[in-house]
């Protein structure tokens, strides 16, 4: 049976606002939260990019439910191994309700330290090792590692859960799922693809969880609505590979040039029609999803979040309260 949480996104909100998200999410019946891991908003009009690990501590004391990074790169901005640390922490404040989403990332977040971007089959390899170092240390027993993208030495994690966190593997293309079915204790995707979800079932994912998430814009105003999602969030309609190399907001936002209101209007839910929002989400359960994490844009998230305790999640299967 599908589950359905609630998208937190860094890019968008300051980490008061993500809070009251996630305490509002949890009294409308949303049963998960993902959040995800940013250096730089994809625009300037975003405006935020709160550290993900310290938003999940905070997130630990301030709700009950499971928490899942969509997605963290434990490849080129941090080492393997503090990610890991991370990870292993998060799990333990989470008490066991952490979920580990990884992806091979975006030049926009990874690039900071100054290191060339390299292409996805490079990328991928490092991320199978990343892989690979993380969860020896997930073990908690001491671990030295000499790899072809790697060095760990003597490291050991002495603060880890007591059974490590599920490894979830973002992929957006059909080499990508393969990655994910073959490493994975699961897999993320952003939209309700089922070719790809059979990609990763056949290539070993047969039994782990598929996960997904959406944007939406609730609005009594549909026009004012897309208008929100076209100011905030078009770098959503950009096609191809451009979300993993370009390097910063400022290349977003000339490529984002390109995307018209009437793309938005037809890509992304906007309004305040429910059955419209069910729509969009049901597309992912048909898909065969396990969890859908669904995310507000822009500022009413009140009218959201009373609307779907009350409309959506009772008419996917959720129950108002």
């Amino acid at each position: 049976m599908t589950s359905f949480g609630y998208f937190l996104a860094c890019e968008e909100f300051t980490p008061a606002q993500l809070l009251d998200q996630a305490r509002r999410a949890e009294q409308a019946g949303f049963t998960r939260l993902a959040i995800s891991d940013h250096f730089h908003p994809w625009n300037d009009a975003q405006g935020n990019s709160p550290l993900v690990w310290s938003m999940i501590g905070a997130l630990s004391q301030t709700v009950d439910l499971p928490v899942t990074t969509l997605v963290t790169c434990p490849t080129v901005r941090l080492h393997p191994a503090v990610t890991a640390q991370a990870a292993a922490t998060s799990s333990v404040l989470l008490d066991g309700r952490f979920r580990f989403g990884v992806g091979t990332g975006e030049a926009l977040n990874e690039h900071v330290h100054g290191d060339r971007w390299p292409p996805f089959a490079d990328r991928a390899a490092m991320l199978e090792e990343a892989v690979e170092v993380m969860r020896r240390l997930f073990t908690g027993e001491l671990v030295s590692h000499r790899g072809h993208h790697y060095t760990v030495e003597n490291a050991r994690l002495y603060t880890v859960p007591d059974e490590p966190p599920p490894v979830y593997v973002s992929g957006f293309g059909p080499n990508a799922a393969e990655l994910a079915g073959r490493i994975g204790d699961g897999f993320v995707l952003m939209g309700p693809g089922q070719e790809l979800v059979d990609t990763f079932r056949d290539a070993g994912g047969a039994g782990k969880p598929v996960v997904g998430g959406l944007k939406v814009c609730w609005d009594e105003d549909r026009d004012r609505a897309v208008d929100t999602v076209h100011r905030l969030w078009p770098n959503q309609l950009l096609p191809g590979e451009l979300a993993q190399i370009l390097p910063t907001p400022a290349h977003f936002e000339q490529a984002c040039e390109l995307v018209t209101r009437e793309q938005v209007a037809q890509n992304t839910t906007c309004g305040d029609d429910p059955e419209a929002h069910v729509e969009a989400v049901r597309a992912y359960v048909d898909a065969g999803f396990d969890e859908v994490y669904i995310g507000q844009i822009g500022p009413d998230q009140e009218a959201f979040f009373e609307n779907y305790r009350t409309k959506v999640l009772p008419a996917l299967g959720g129950a108002a309260r």
